[in-house]
């Protein structure tokens, strides 16, 4: 068969679109065709933002065109990721950042179970599957983004937006950071009440030139403080992610921040929990699992709040050097790390989608404080 425009189109329509019951073609996945002499140039928009399922489609579009077209055909094909904009863009009403399509708060209850390593490297995958990712740290007393990110003794440069300055965030592969790491020394401890916490912390959010993102993770503190309360006044947040271990004592204050999401004036919608740390994996075993921690407690808490289970990740010395080294373990080519955190960046992509065609946009909380502490009006 000739190779030509109309042909590829014509057998592209034999191959069915990811989600749909229509032919690739009529579902409007196939946005541009051009054919240059034995070159077909094909360009496509997925709403799936799986790599698997993306390299599924590119394999049967190159297997149809070489056995019904021309075996030497040459075949080039570009996708693009679109995360159903429409209906991520109506989650974003009151207050919203001017381009950022869905703001994921990763949270726990409990410090010390690895949330900002499941953000650093939850944002990372999230890049890699062709998304625009952006993180927030928001542990303003311990930021740690810095050192993951191998930004350290880094500063954020201004930039001009519609005659306003701006923060313009630091990037490294791929993501776009701003933290108060930035603005403060390896050794310095912010000593700050409540109230400058809160005020530096939306300048970082307002104050900054994010431009366009899919997603803009929020790096959370640990527990249920000053800070979460600044973060659902400021900004009406998609939803949020629970880290814990499978440990009980860590499990305990897990339900507590998803308690607090849940409050009835907050109604942040959960996204699910991230059992991370689920199992020990020895670097000369790496076929045997042992679970130092306790097993399966994160599905089982998942399970009895009736909140999605994202997934485990495993407690491997390499993602430990790979944050001290500022290079996330999720950059890694192959391996149980790098499958585990495809697998929670899925779900929790797949959690987002469903949670905006099923629920309406979240609104920004009003909080007034009273004698010393604070309440959610």
């Amino acid at each position: 068969m000739e190779i030509t425009k109309k042909n590829v189109k014509q057998i592209l329509r034999s191959i069915i679109s990811p989600g749909s019951e229509k032919d690739i073609v009529s579902a409007g996945v196939v946005k541009n065709i051009q054919v240059f002499g034995d070159q077909v140039d094909i360009d496509l928009v997925l709403n799936n933002p799986s790599l698997q399922a993306r390299k599924k489609l590119e394999v049967e579009i190159l297997k149809i065109i070489h056995s019904r077209i021309n075996v030497k055909a040459k075949v080039e094909i570009k996708i693009e990721v679109v995360i159903n904009k429409s209906s991520i863009e109506n989650s974003i009403k009151a207050n919203p950042i001017p381009g950022i399509h869905s703001i994921i708060a990763i949270a726990s209850g409990k410090g010390g179970v690895g949330k900002s390593t499941v953000t650093a490297n939850l944002a990372v995958t999230l890049s890699q599957m062709g998304l625009k990712v952006g993180i927030l740290d928001a542990d303003i007393y311990g930021p740690s983004m810095p050192l993951m990110f191998d930004l350290e003794g880094e500063k954020p440069l201004a930039q001009e937006v519609n005659g306003k300055s701006k923060m313009k965030p630091l990037e490294n592969y791929g993501v776009k950071i701003l933290s108060i790491g930035f603005f403060t020394g390896p050794d310095q401890a912010v000593i700050w009440r409540g109230p400058m916490a809160t005020k530096a912390l939306k300048q970082l959010i307002f104050d900054s030139a994010w431009g366009e993102l899919d997603f803009l993770l929020v790096d959370l503190p640990p527990g249920t403080g000053d800070i979460h309360l600044s973060i659902v006044q400021s900004i009406p947040l998609t939803g949020a992610v629970i880290v814990s271990t499978p440990q009980q004592i860590a499990l305990a204050d897990a339900r507590k921040g998803i308690s607090m999401f849940q409050q009835e004036s907050i109604n942040v919608p959960v996204l699910g929990i991230v059992e991370n740390m689920a199992y020990f994996i020895p670097e000369e075993l790496p076929n045997s699992k042992y679970y130092i921690f306790g097993k399966d407690g994160g599905k089982i808490l998942s399970e009895s709040k009736k909140i999605p289970f994202l997934g485990s990740l495993p407690l491997v010395q390499s993602i430990r050097e790979a944050s001290d080294f500022g290079r996330p373990a999720g950059l890694q080519e192959k391996g149980v790390i790098r499958d585990s955190f495809i697998k929670v960046a899925q779900e929790m992509t797949h959690q987002v989608l469903k949670r905006n065609k099923n629920l309406p946009p979240t609104k920004a909380v009003e909080i007034t404080t009273m004698t010393g502490c604070s309440e959610v009006k």
